[in-house]
């Protein structure tokens, strides 16, 4: 399995790109804030853990080629040339042909779909691409707003773990959300 997109992938509103080390205080701008973090599997981030991060595969990378690999693609929009946010898609089993989807966006670009039109994106070239059988979404279960993400782009809700993480405010509970292709080939939401 083998996924080498030519970037920019363009959207309607969005241009979608493997992040470099000068987009460092883009990314600081939403990665870096407590908010936006609550319901990642990370703490906010600093200069310098992106930039170590910038410096090796873990978000830099441009292609996908095995497995536990990982494409974050940062989500510029086309009208102001901003960072709206990032999606990152995991290849989590060649055999399986399976995958995971995630996300985190800044919500001074909330509430205007661009979100789900990025994840829309990633999951054609998960999809289409890269030849997946199944794209998958784990998320925190208080997460309201990724989980109506999930809906829109077509995923189901599949399973709920209780308490199955510890963080600050004390046990979580995950949800995942799943997608087939044959789902996604059917034209999809």
């Amino acid at each position: 399995m083998l996924l080498r997109p030519t970037y920019p992938v363009l959207t309607g509103r969005l241009a979608l790109r493997p992040f470099v080390v000068g987009d460092v205080e883009a990314m600081l701008a939403y990665r870096g804030r407590v908010d936006v973090c609550r319901y990642l599997p990370f703490e906010p981030q600093d200069r310098t853990t992106l930039l170590d991060r910038l410096a090796g595969p873990i978000l830099s990378r441009t292609d996908l080629t095995g497995e536990d690999q990982a494409l974050t693609l940062g989500c510029w929009r086309r009208d102001t040339g901003e960072l709206a946010g990032d999606v990152i898609l995991f290849l989590r089993s060649q055999d399986a042909r399976r995958g995971e989807i995630g996300w985190v966006f800044d919500p001074e670009h909330g509430g205007q779909g661009l979100a789900t039109e990025a994840a829309r994106a990633v999951l054609e070239l998960a999809f289409g691409t890269l030849g997946l059988h199944r794209v998958e979404a784990r998320l925190d279960a208080r997460n309201e707003r990724s989980a109506a993400l999930c809906v829109r782009v077509g995923m189901r809700p599949e399973a709920h773990f209780r308490e199955v993480e510890r963080s600050a405010d004390g046990w979580v509970d995950l949800l995942v959300y799943g997608l087939l292709a044959a789902e996604w080939s059917a034209g999809g939401p």
